[in-house]
C-alpha cells in the first residue's frame, strides 16, 4: 500500500507532505557528536530519533544516503568563535595528542549506539578529512562577496549577506534585534560585526591542529565543516537535515547561509529538530551534577537509578515520545518503560504460536493501516507504540481464543506487527539486548522451564515453586498459559 508521509519541516513551521528530490531515494544529513567526551543522554536522543526516521525510511522501500558526521576539529568551546578548540582542551587536560582524543570517544560513541541497536549511516565523514572541500567553499563566498578577511582569519559578512538574504530564516530571529543584544562587543575583536562568524581561524603558535590555507595555517569554523560533508556526499541540495534542537542557532542558521552565499540557493528541503532530554524535570548538566550517562544506566551505577535497564529499554523509553517533544527521564519513568517493554516483549514469544481459525473477527488491515498512519504523521511513534499495545490485546484474545483470525490475516498481522516493533522501532528482546549472550541464556532458562515443567508433571511441587520463584529473585519472570511456559527479564 502507498503512504503518504508528512514530516514536520523546522524552516517553514508546517507539516510538510514529503516528497524525496529523487524518486524512491532519501538524502539525509544528521550533525554528528564532537568527539571530545563521553556521549551524554541527550545527544543519544537526537541519535535514536533519527535511527528510527532512518529505519521508516527504509521500510517504507526509500533507499536511504545517510549521512553523519563526526566533528574532530573547530568547535570552540561554548561554541564561540574565540577561545580553545573542546579537543585540543581534552587533549591538553588528559596529556595526550587530540587525535587520541578524537579515536577515544569516537570508539566510545559507536559503541554507545551500538548497544541502542542503531543502523549505522552509509557514510560517516569526519571534518579533518574534508579540509580541502571546506577551504575551496570558503574561496567561493570570498568570491561572492560574503567573507572577508582579517589577519590571516576568514569571518562570514552576515550585514552584506542579510542585504540580499534572509539571516535568521531558521531560527526566526531578527538580525537588529541581535545586533542590539551584542553591541557591546563591537571592536574587542576582527570582525566587522559581531554576529559575523569564524570560516577559517588563524591558528595561534600554541595550537596543534593546523593546516595550510591561502589565508594562514588554521582551521576550519565549525559551521562550515557540516556544510561541505553535506554537500558533498549529497549535493548541492539534499532532502533532510537533522540534528538537536540547540543546533537550530547558530549551527544551522550559519549553515543556511554559508550554502546560499556560495551556491545561491538553498541546501535542504526539510529541516528536522529532535528536543532536549531532561534529568528529573531539570537540565541535564555536568557542574550541577544533574547527570548521568548511557553506561550508568545499562549498569545500575547511579544515584538517580534503582537499578540497572538495558540500553532496549532504554531505547523504548526514549521512542514513547515524539521526537519533538521535550522528554523527561527520571527512575519511575524508565521502570514503567521496562513494564510496557516487557509486556510487548512478552506478546512477540506469543506470536509464532497463534493458531489460525477458518473465520476472522479482526480488521488487521485497519489496525496495520493505523500504525502507518502514527508514523506517516512526522513519525510519531508514542501513538504507533499505543497501536502496537493494541495489538497485544489482539495477541493475548486470540492465545486465550476469545478472537479468531483467518491464516492469511495472521500472516499479515505477525509480518506488520514484527515488522514495526523490530524494524522501526529497533527494538531487541530483552535477553538478547546488551551482553550478546541471548542465545546461550534463553537455552538456559528453557532447560530451567522444561525441568519444572517435568516436576510439575512427577507432582513435585516444591521444586516447580523453587525453579519458579529463583528465577523470578533474578529477574526472570515465568508466564504460564495453555500454550505452554514463557519468560521475560525484567
Amino acid at each position: 500500500m502507498t503512504q503518504e508521509l508528512k514530516i514536520y519541516n523546522s524552516l517553514t513551521g508546517n507539516k510538510e507532505i514529503f516528497t524525496p528530490i529523487h524518486k524512491d531515494r532519501v538524502g539525509m544529513y544528521v550533525c554528528g557528536p564532537t568527539v571530545y567526551n563521553l556521549v551524554h543522554l541527550g545527544n543519544c536522543r537526537t541519535f535514536l530519533s533519527f535511527d528510527l526516521i532512518n529505519r521508516y525510511l527504509i521500510h517504507l522501500g526509500y533507499k536511504v544516503r545517510y549521512v553523519r558526521n563526526i566533528t574532530d576539529v573547530g568547535h570552540m568551546v561554548d561554541d564561540a568563535d574565540e577561545g580553545e578548540d573542546k579537543i585540543a582542551k581534552k587533549a591538553r587536560l588528559e596529556k595526550i595528542e587530540p587525535m587520541e582524543v578524537v579515536q577515544k570517544y569516537t570508539v566510545d560513541f559507536h559503541d554507545i549506539l551500538n548497544l541502542f541497536n542503531t543502523l549505522p549511516p552509509n557514510i560517516e565523514p569526519t571534518a579533518t578529512g574534508h579540509i580541502i572541500e571546506q577551504i575551496e567553499i570558503i574561496e567561493k563566498i570570498i568570491a561572492n562577496g560574503f567573507a572577508y578577511v582579517v589577519n590571516g582569519s576568514v569571518y562570514f559578512d552576515v550585514v552584506k549577506y542579510n542585504e540580499s538574504h534572509d539571516y535568521g530564516t531558521l531560527s526566526g530571529r531578527n538580525i537588529e534585534e541581535m545586533f542590539a543584544n551584542t553591541r557591546a562587543l563591537d571592536g574587542q575583536s576582527d570582525k566587522k560585526n559581531p554576529q559575523d562568524f569564524a570560516l577559517w581561524k588563524k591558528a595561534e603558535p600554541e595550537h596543534v591542529m593546523r593546516w595550510p590555507s591561502p589565508w594562514s595555517d588554521g582551521f576550519p569554523g565549525w559551521h562550515l565543516e557540516c556544510t561541505a560533508m553535506s554537500t558533498k556526499y549529497l549535493g548541492e541540495t539534499f532532502d533532510i537535515h537533522g540534528g538537536g534542537m540547540d543546533l537550530k542557532f547558530p549551527h544551522h542558521e550559519c549553515e543556511i547561509a554559508q550554502n546560499k552565499a556560495c551556491t545561491g540557493h538553498n541546501p535542504v528541503n526539510y529541516w528536522m529538530h529532535a528536543n532536549m532530554l531532561t534529568l528529573n524535570g531539570k537540565k541535564m548538566a555536568k557542574s550541577t551534577g544533574n547527570n548521568i550517562l548511557p553506561r550508568e544506566i545499562f549498569t545500575g551505577d547511579s544515584p538517580f537509578l534503582t537499578k540497572a535497564f538495558a540500553p532496549t529499554v532504554v531505547r523504548f523509553f526514549m521512542l514513547q515520545a515524539h521526537y519533538r517533544s521535550i522528554l523527561d527521564f527520571s527512575n519511575d519513568a524508565i521502570l514503567a518503560a521496562e513494564k510496557g517493554f516487557n509486556k510487548l516483549m512478552e506478546a512477540t514469544q506469543l506470536l509464532d504460536k497463534l493458531a489460525a481459525n477458518s473465520t476472522s473477527s479482526i480488521d488487521v488491515n485497519t489496525w496495520t493501516q493505523s500504525c502507518y498512519d502514527a508514523m506517516n504523521d512526522d513519525f510519531n511513534s508514542p501513538i504507533l507504540i499505543a497501536q502496537l499495545f493494541e495489538g497485544v490485546k489482539y495477541i493475548n484474545l486470540i492465545n486465550d481464543g476469545k478472537e479468531t483470525v483467518t491464516a492469511e490475516d495472521l500472516k499479515v498481522f505477525i509480518t506488520a506487527f514484527k515488522g514495526f516493533v523490530f524494524d522501526v522501532l529497533g527494538l531487541v528482546n530483552a535477553h538478547e539486548s546488551g551482553s550478546g549472550s541471548g542465545d546461550k541464556l534463553t537455552g538456559v532458562v528453557e532447560l530451567l522451564i522444561n525441568l519444572r515443567k517435568e516436576a510439575r508433571a512427577n507432582k513435585d511441587f516444591a521444586l516447580s515453586d523453587q525453579i519458579r520463584d529463583q528465577l523470578l529473585a533474578l529477574g526472570i519472570q515465568l508466564k504460564d498459559s495453555k500454550e505452554g511456559t514463557t519468560f521475560s527479564i525484567n
